[in-house]
């Protein structure tokens, strides 16, 4: 008669293994799951009783010994969680899985077993011992940190399945680890059009990015770009100007509506670093712009907040920054360096244009040192860094990255109150103190100048008088009360 038994009656006496989006989104699964397990037997309905309400034929409910497991993501077992009050009288066990694992000798082992299980089954080349450890390498890549490895293990056995692949084509017994970087640059070269592009506007100055030398109120930051499979990195001119006022520091993004609520925090805290260093004894009376020069999509994160602190303080103190130097890291109203993610792109992409310009031995990027047990980087950067070509200098506070960056000592503050002299530090309490004084002077003087609101200095002729026949804003209104 046509009656076929579904996943559920099949798996009577076993185990169900379902993905929830999907059991969610088709129509009518999720009610007949709910009501199936919760009274531990199942009723087939005919096509036309879902939509009709009856049914010529019926068959006789079936009990069912059955447990289900659902797959899915936290977002939307919470969601059902709060919502759906059979939900958790049903599904009362939950567990969360990771995709990284620690970096212990038994899960490298394991790594080990995994490519020669896959090798032995897919009929693969055996792996060597380099080209295992390419691929470990690998691992720890996808997770971003040293001590981690990647449980994405389809990920590993496509690039175990490609690595194969260029074994053949180049007639070796084993895959080895040319065969694995030969299938990494393969898979770079297919998903990195979009890198290939900016860096090419770079290289013809369409993206303007200076890479050596010094500037005023110009900083070289470092930003990642991610397209699902594939992140690479990019250097962004942030530029600073400061001028007399009271509107504290502007954040263009936001003004354009291009900034998310993180880097909005970022840009409150260096407000909140100059109040606790520079404002015991002075208001801050100053406006200061700070702009990603073309950016023409949002921006979002902390990551630049450092990169914007050093030349926030740099413009108050009037002195050149270096552009032979990238900047990534978050900072807290202290002045402390946080970690940030990415750090391995952020590193390589101002590199590529580093050696696109030819390497000089001066360039390098300033990381946090949190940062410094996450770095995996391309070997062709760490051989650059072992040569002295190329530098990498993991700081711990903004003092740090600022001499660094000017050449300038920061200097300490003294037990009065006061920074040393001849320092950078010196040099910013100082501006702020003029702006302040500055301030203070305009309005005392405009102050004294108004002496009503059609008045001017005795030098300038007077204003003429109203003219009689233009009415006045208080006729307009009477006119229109009486209409």
């Amino acid at each position: 008669m046509n009656i076929k038994s579904g996943s559920l009656l099949r798996a009577d006496g076993g185990v169900l293994v379902l993905n929830l989006l999907e059991a969610v989104n088709e129509p009518f699964v999720w009610k007949t799951l709910k009501r199936t397990l919760k009274y531990s037997q199942l009723e087939i309905e005919a096509p036309e009783a879902v939509f009709f309400g009856h049914s010529a034929l019926k068959p006789e409910p079936i009990k069912l010994n059955i447990k289900v497991v659902l797959i899915g993501d936290k977002q939307h077992y919470v969601m059902l969680y709060n919502y759906d009050d059979n939900f958790k009288k049903i599904f009362k066990i939950s567990a969360d899985f990771t995709d990284e694992m620690p970096r212990t000798k038994q899960n490298i082992n394991d790594y080990s077993n995994f490519l020669a299980r896959l090798a032995q089954r897919e009929n693969l080349r055996p792996f060597s011992a380099s080209g295992v450890a390419a691929i470990i390498e690998e691992s720890l890549r996808m997770t971003g940190r040293q001590g981690k490895l990647s449980a994405r293990f389809s990920d590993v056995a496509d690039l175990a399945r490609e690595a194969n692949y260029w074994s053949e084509t180049m007639e070796s017994d084993r895959i080895e680890r040319t065969h694995i970087k030969r299938a990494l640059d393969e898979q770079k070269k297919r998903r990195s059009l979009i890198e290939e592009r900016l860096r090419e506007y770079i290289k013809d100055g369409v993206l303007m990015i200076d890479s050596a030398g010094t500037k005023k109120g110009q900083i070289n930051g470092l930003a990642v770009y991610n397209y699902g499979e594939y992140m690479f990195g990019k250097p962004s001119r942030i530029t600073c100007a400061i001028s007399l006022g009271q509107a504290g520091v502007i954040n263009i993004e936001r003004e354009a509506e291009l900034s998310g609520k993180i880097h909005d925090k970022g840009i409150a805290i260096l407000t909140g670093y100059l109040r606790n260093h520079f404002a015991q004894d002075k208001p801050l009376a100053f406006s200061a712009s700070i702009c990603f020069e073309q950016s023409y999509g949002g921006i979002d994160g902390d990551s630049a907040s450092s990169t914007e602190l050093y030349l926030l303080l740099a413009s108050l103190a009037d002195v050149p920054v270096r552009q032979d130097i990238a900047v990534t890291g978050s900072v807290n109203q202290h002045g402390e360096i946080q970690p940030i993610g990415g750090v391995n792109e952020k590193i390589e992409g101002f590199f590529d244009i580093c050696k696109m310009r030819r390497l000089t031995g001066s360039q390098g990027v300033i990381i946090p040192h949190q940062n410094v047990q996450d770095l995996q980087l391309d070997p062709e950067v760490i051989e650059a860094v072992n040569e002295g070509k190329f530098h990498i200098y993991p700081v711990k506070t903004i003092d740090e990255g600022l001499e660094i960056l000017t050449g300038y000592k920061t200097g300490n503050r003294r037990s009065s109150g006061k920074w040393e002299t001849n320092t950078l530090m010196y040099r910013v309490d100082s501006r702020l103190q003029e702006l302040a004084l500055g301030i203070e002077k305009f309005y005392s003087d405009n102050k004294k100048s108004d002496k009503g609101p059609c008045e001017r200095p005795s030098k300038q002729p007077p204003c003429p008088p109203p003219d009689p026949r233009r009415p006045t804003r208080k006729k307009e209104e009477e006119e229109e009360e009486k209409e």
